[in-house]
């Protein structure tokens, strides 16, 4: 018998195991890749684990297709921000939770796609940076005016590329941790390779070989530097970051004044959270009195510090109006603004002692699925949780910059905190110190503070400016401009941190340029996959030929 028509051996069942085996590493790597990213994050000091995760997705993609590479892409972002999320479950179970952890992560797909796609051209990392940045800034435009959570410039806090958000923001810095990550890969990748090469050569005795040419040692210079460039760049931009106080210091008071039940109904007893931060105030201007605080220029209390409309509600403006003539020094409060008609109004208010009210700020960028709900009737299919907002929110219009007793505080209410415009646009229009008032009740002891709290840090370097964080119930935090946190709270204790910080008025180059170094990093990646498709074209027509 022909040896041809021999039937092929079978698989022994230990091969047929490593087969699978095989067939599972990629996705696993992928997967790990995505829970590395999520550990790199708060509350763990853990931001270095971000460079092997992108070393790991690197080698998880490198010369896949693109169907593939989206595969891969969504497992890893299924890996980073289902856990990272799992907070937006804590009251309305794990449906919510895992939708948005689903779309979230559809945009990692598509980032896959992207760099599975660029991974066969010159200098790869660079462009597979790149692309990832554009998978950011889809992510935190769209739907629904975008979901920023995650961006890895937010995991950098304590990491020693954080310098870079001073200058061009959290684009650029997202984007070293990326480069050098898909650097470190193909960096260990050309040197193994290089290695692979010498040893059959050592083996047989050869003459020791010739250096290799120019061109041959281009790419593991090019990987070399995908590795250099952000670590130098970062020691370069340390002289940007700076706590000097340019305008003198202020003494702020950030008041926490806890709620009286975790959850959803945080507010249920009417008027108690009102009440718990007037008693806190009050209890700090005693310690004034006495001399065992000093007199705060102004003091900051959380969003939804008042938990009933003061200006509907007189017993609720008079308990905010003594408070603040007991501490003698203007107050920011939150509260939920309801008008006879329209929308509800997630409003700051400065209210000085003797005049009362004197400015407001409305909440531009409102939380969709959490203070209105979009699609409601179809929404409802999924969970009876959206009839708690019974009254949607309206967004402000106004960039929040109130003058409190000679310094120009910016307002960026807790989830604006996570996008770049609502925080720049304060600086640019004359903010001296940064204030995130927030309500993190309604997610228990998660991680979401801790998450919160790093981006506020990230905005202080990205803005060279202090940040106070007032929580309702905790972490609340007053944070100088290099990033350090110099005072914070306990979470769910009633608690005022009383800080002399530094007040600036310079702009850091990312404060100057905006949206530029974003636009640019998209441009590259745009350039990159452009390249790449020209690239299959002629290759496929070249086998068609």
């Amino acid at each position: 018998m022909d040896t041809a028509d021999a039937p092929a051996p079978e698989s022994t069942p230990a091969e047929e195991r490593a087969r699978g085996l095989r067939r599972l590493l990629r996705p696993g790597a992928a997967l790990l890749s995505g829970v590395l990213l999520y550990l790199s994050f708060p509350p763990r000091p853990l931001w270095w684990l971000a460079l092997p995760a992108f070393a790991l997705l690197g080698w998880t993609l490198r010369d896949r297709r693109p169907r593939a590479g989206f595969g891969l892409g969504f497992l890893a972002g299924l890996g980073f921000l289902l856990p990272l999320l799992v907070w937006t479950g804590a009251e309305v179970g794990p449906v919510p939770w895992l939708a948005l952890g689903a779309v979230s992560a559809l945009f990692i797909g598509a980032v896959g796609l992207g760099i599975a796609m660029v991974s066969r051209l010159p200098a790869w990392p660079l462009f597979a940076a790149g692309v990832w940045v554009l998978g950011e800034a889809a992510r935190a435009r769209v739907p629904f005016g975008g979901f920023p959570w995650g961006k890895i410039a937010f995991g950098q806090a304590d990491g020693m590329f954080l310098p870079l958000a001073a200058v061009g923001g959290t684009p650029v810095l997202g984007f070293a941790v990326a480069l050098c990550g898909f650097g470190l890969y193909e960096l260990l990748r050309r040197l193994l390779a290089r290695r692979a090469k010498a040893e059959p050569a050592a083996q047989n005795q050869d003459p020791a070989p010739a250096p290799a040419p120019a061109h041959a040692r281009g790419p593991l210079i090019a990987a070399a530097l995908a590795v250099l460039v952000p670590v130098t760049g970062a020691l370069a931009a340390l002289p940007l970051v700076s706590d000097a106080p340019e305008d003198g210091t202020a003494t702020v008071a950030a008041v926490q004044g806890n709620v009286p039940r975790l959850g959803l109904d945080f507010n249920a007893q009417r008027r108690q959270v009102l009440d718990n931060h007037a008693a806190r105030t009050r209890e700090l201007a005693a310690a004034v009195k006495a001399g065992k605080e000093p007199r705060p220029d102004f003091v900051l209390w959380p969003e939804n510090s008042s938990d009933i409309d003061p200006y509907a509600n007189p017993d609720a403006y008079q308990v905010i109006d003594e408070a603040v003539r007991e501490v003698n020094a203007p107050t920011v409060i939150g509260a939920v603004i309801a008008p006879p008609t329209g929308t509800l109004r997630n409003t700051l208010i400065e209210w000085n002692p003797g005049k009362g009210p004197v400015a407001e700020y409305d909440k531009r960028h409102v939380q969709p699925f959490g203070e209105y709900i979009p699609m409601r009737s179809f929404v409802r299919l999924f969970s009876s949780d959206v009839d708690r907002v019974r009254r949607d929110f309206g967004p402000g219009h106004k960039v929040g910059v109130f003058d409190l007793a000679g310094t120009r505080v910016g307002l960026a209410t807790c989830y604006e905190a996570a996008f770049d415009w609502a925080v720049r646009d304060t600086v640019t229009h004359g903010a001296q110190l940064i204030t995130v008032p927030s309500n993190n009740a309604t997610f228990g002891r998660s991680e979401m503070t801790y998450q919160q709290l790093a981006m506020s840090r990230v905005r202080a370097v990205e803005h060279s400016r202090s940040v106070v964080v007032p929580v309702t119930s905790g972490v609340s935090a007053v944070i100088r401009p290099d990033g350090t946190v110099v005072a914070k709270t306990e979470m769910f204790t009633p608690d005022v941190l009383v800080e002399k910080v530094p007040l600036r008025s310079s702009m850091t180059p990312a404060t100057r340029m905006g949206t530029l170094p974003e636009a640019l990093l998209v441009a590259l990646a745009a350039a990159g996959l452009a390249w790449s498709a020209t690239r299959s074209v002629r290759a496929r027509r070249g086998r068609t030929a």
